[in-house]
């Protein structure tokens, strides 16, 4: 029931490779006098957030994406580092070319992650486990840095399991313990289940896995729909997703935080600047296209907000771009009053050409003469 059969016969095996705090770990790899030390991985600023924190300073509460001026308070005797994303993306590089003397079924999720199918192995190794093993120590090795894995019949258990001994561990959930060590955990560990969706589940009685397993799949698809039936899935372990090893990207974005907070009608001229960017980046998709808008915003009390326009044809340029993203600032309903600190544009929904002009084709066959 917690493995999936492949073509070959096989079980499959997959291996959820998470660097512990990577890009501190890096900076304090490069650098020994940060070595020991509580690093905070961030510009400073009033307007800046984390991106990454040493486990020693992790212990004052200090976590990603949280506001550096917060985390300095939490930890004043804190170093920051100004973060080097070149360097973490060639650290990146190797990471991935250790994962390739094993297998060339890799899902990166970010510099950091990824999945591997392992099912077949490249070195001949005798399980999943000793993979896992092996790419950790050669990690350490190489590169000097830690790696933690998790390693299960399927994605969803794997990734779970990589973070139950972090840092610097390795957990194994065999297809025959699934039940067991899913049962106790709450539902929030399950993915897509979020603030809301576990205040909902707790409306419902669901605090634990074990709960979720127990309600009858009927009552959750009457709640939930769709996602109803995923999530019994997920308290059964079941998770038949393969490993994808190309992911091309679903939208080209990019944003700006403000040196100090606007109103909506003063980012304008941040808009145009950034859908030039964003078109920039679009140019770059070859035969891909979008044909939505999105403009994105977070108020100066971290409250983000998203409004999109999908169009009937592709824009055409950035100016394009550029004037349906500030229209949309008309679909906002805060307070003229209200202050951001963020703003992005993006276009969404990014698909191959060929695909679009078939979609195309579709609809003008059903319009009318």
């Amino acid at each position: 029931m917690f493995s999936v059969i492949l073509m070959h016969g096989l079980p499959r095996k997959i291996v959820h490779i998470d660097m512990d705090a990577y890009y501190a770990s890096v900076e304090q790899r490069d650098d020994p006098r940060l070595r020991g030390k509580p690093v905070i991985v961030a510009w400073r600023g009033a307007r800046s957030v984390v991106c990454a924190a040493s486990y020693e300073a992790r212990k004052f509460g200090i976590r990603s994406a949280m506001p550096a001026a917060r985390a300095a308070r939490l930890c004043p005797q804190a170093i920051f580092v100004p973060p080097d994303f070149i360097r973490y993306k060639a650290v990146s590089r190797q990471i991935r070319a250790i994962f390739s003397r094993h297998t060339e079924l890799i899902e990166p999720l970010s510099l950091d992650e990824a999945y591997l199918d392992v099912t077949v192995n490249k070195q001949g190794l005798r399980s999943a486990t000793e993979v896992a093993g092996s790419i950790r120590a050669a990690i350490g090795k190489e590169l000097s840095l830690t790696a933690s894995a998790g390693v299960a019949a399927n994605k969803f258990l794997a990734k779970i399991a990589s973070d139950w001994r972090k840092p610097n561990g390795l957990f194994v959930v065999r297809p025959h313990q699934a039940a067991a060590f899913l049962t106790p955990l709450p539902v929030c560990q399950l993915p897509g289940v979020g603030k809301v969706m576990t205040k909902r589940l707790a409306a419902m009685e669901i605090v634990t896995v074990g709960d979720l397993r127990t309600t009858p799949m009927s009552a959750l698809e009457c709640r939930f729909g769709q996602w109803g039936r995923r999530l019994h899935e997920l308290s059964l372990g079941i998770d038949e997703r393969p490993v994808v090893t190309q992911r091309p990207a679903l939208q080209v974005s990019a944003e700006d935080t403000f040196e100090s907070d606007l109103r909506l009608d003063e980012i304008e001229p941040h808009i145009r600047r950034l859908s030039e960017k964003t078109w920039s980046a679009y140019q770059k998709q070859l035969a891909r296209i979008a044909r939505t808008v999105v403009l994105k915003l977070k108020t100066a009390q971290f409250k983000t907000l998203t409004r999109s326009l999908t169009l009937h044809t592709p824009p055409a340029t950035a100016a394009e771009v550029a004037a349906i993203a500030c229209g949309l600032r008309a679909r906002v309903d805060l307070s003229p009053e209200t202050l951001y600190r963020l703003v992005g544009v993006g276009l969404s929904g990014l698909t191959d050409a060929e695909r679009f002009a078939a979609q195309a084709d579709l609809f003008a066959g059903n319009e009318s003469p």
